[in-house]
């Protein structure tokens, strides 16, 4: 995956698109049955049922009532509706398969360049051991956002900002992608002031549909949330309910369809959770203005410049990861567009992160869907792999954070990338 494919380049395309186009058909094919008898499945189904809602004068979510997503996230989950009811998880697909198709090329193309396809193998074997999760639910159209618009940030800031703030109003998470940017690059305020437009555009909207008061409302959805089962934080009083600790069990929230858990001094975390959060990222922030002005006095710094960006992106990312109170199988699709432009920049510096996602994927895979039913029975083994996967994404914290403070402290920091994006590789070496 991180070496130079034995096929020719040629070849090599051909499979990629080969491969992803079969994870598409294999996962449709396999909810076929259930679509044939007019359900669906997953998260599509959450969100069939708030566009059927909508469409039957229930109330469209955020104009007529808070919603747990930014406002943006309308367009996705009401568009497939445009063919009929029955067909909504199929134009789902068929939507989901432009969007990683676009991000495909995206990488092709830029690794063609670089005579390396490291990234796009990446891309496409993560969204493989991912798929039930990538393909069915809003990260499968805002990673794909984020990966174009961070291989446009260089040569294209004007659609790299239109294209990551419109990821941000459909999930809030591509923010960390902006603040990284806002910080680091140089094409700040052309990013900024297209991301000002679109947030512009998507207020409007919401204003003039009367929905302006529940504008912010995903910001409060967050408050007061316990702790899910799958979150890092959960980690301790999760295998207190294992052990059968009195007090501590799993809850299923009935309102927001999710799993979560709950044990002996849990209300400390509950209640200051966010708060730990948020000071986490704001530690990371300030470390990387100080790596950004450092940047500032090389004589050369654009390449170094980009690959800051990506860390800083990487470590905000899974810093709201592991410091989050909700954890879902979906946020590891946060991480995996960074990591494969970080390989389009520079492969041997994005190898560790790379290769730790490969097992962070396989492990999340086996939580959820493979055996989530297990968990959710607080099975010790189940237990175990959900802790190996967390406990990795604490590795690839701890990574980012150490090539951050590297490049704001250290006499001789762990280089970061030394050449622009798109700049040709002349090194056989990987």
């Amino acid at each position: 995956m991180l070496v130079r494919s034995p096929l020719r380049p040629e070849r090599t395309t051909v499979v990629l698109w080969f491969v992803m186009i079969l994870t598409h058909v294999v996962i449709f094919v396999a909810v076929l049955p259930e679509m044939l008898e007019g359900q669906f499945v997953g998260d599509v189904n959450v969100y069939s049922n708030w566009a059927t809602k909508a469409l039957e004068g229930g109330g469209w979510p955020v104009f007529a009532h808070d919603w747990v997503y930014p406002a943006g996230a309308l367009l996705p989950v009401m568009l497939p509706k445009v063919f009929g009811p029955h067909l909504y998880q199929v134009v789902w697909f068929v939507l989901i398969l432009i969007a990683n198709s676009v991000a495909l090329w995206g990488l092709i193309r830029w690794g063609r360049k670089l005579r390396n396809q490291s990234a796009a193998m990446f891309w496409v074997l993560t969204i493989a051991i991912m798929s039930p999760v990538a393909l069915l639910r809003l990260e499968g159209f805002t990673a794909p956002a984020v990966i174009i618009g961070l291989l446009f940030l260089a040569t294209r800031p004007k659609i790299a900002g239109v294209l990551l703030a419109a990821a941000t109003w459909i999930k809030v998470w591509p923010a960390a992608v902006l603040v990284s940017i806002v910080i680091v690059s140089t094409k700040r305020w052309l990013v900024v002031a297209m991301g000002a437009v679109v947030t512009v555009v998507v207020v409007a909207v919401v204003w003039i549909g009367g929905g302006i008061h529940h504008i912010t409302s995903f910001v409060n959805a967050q408050n007061g949330r316990p702790l899910q089962i799958e979150a890092t934080l959960s980690t301790p009083w999760l295998w207190m309910a294992v052990f059968h600790v009195p007090g501590a069990h799993h809850i299923h929230d009935t309102a927001l369809v999710t799993e979560e858990i709950t044990g002996p001094g849990d209300k400390w975390m509950v209640d200051n959770g966010t708060y730990l959060m948020l000071g986490v990222l704001a530690a990371i922030m300030v470390v990387l203005v100080i790596a950004t002005k450092r940047l500032s006095r090389l004589t050369h710094p654009m390449g170094k410049e980009v690959d800051l960006v990506l860390v800083g992106a990487f470590a905000l990312a899974s810093a709201f990861i592991v410091f989050n109170k909700v954890g879902s199988p979906q946020y590891m699709l946060w991480l995996t567009p960074i990591v494969a432009v970080g390989l389009v920049i520079r492969p041997p510096d994005w190898k560790v992160p790379a290769i730790l996602m490969i097992p962070i994927a396989v492990l999340t895979t086996l939580v959820f869907p493979c055996f989530y039913n297990s968990l959710l029975d607080l099975d010790p083994l189940l237990a175990a792999i959900l802790g190996a996967r967390n406990l990795l994404l604490v590795v690839v914290l701890g990574w980012s954070v150490v090539k951050i403070c590297s490049a704001a402290f250290v006499t001789h920091p762990i280089p970061l990338g030394t050449r622009p994006l798109g700049t040709p590789i002349r090194s056989t070496s990987y």
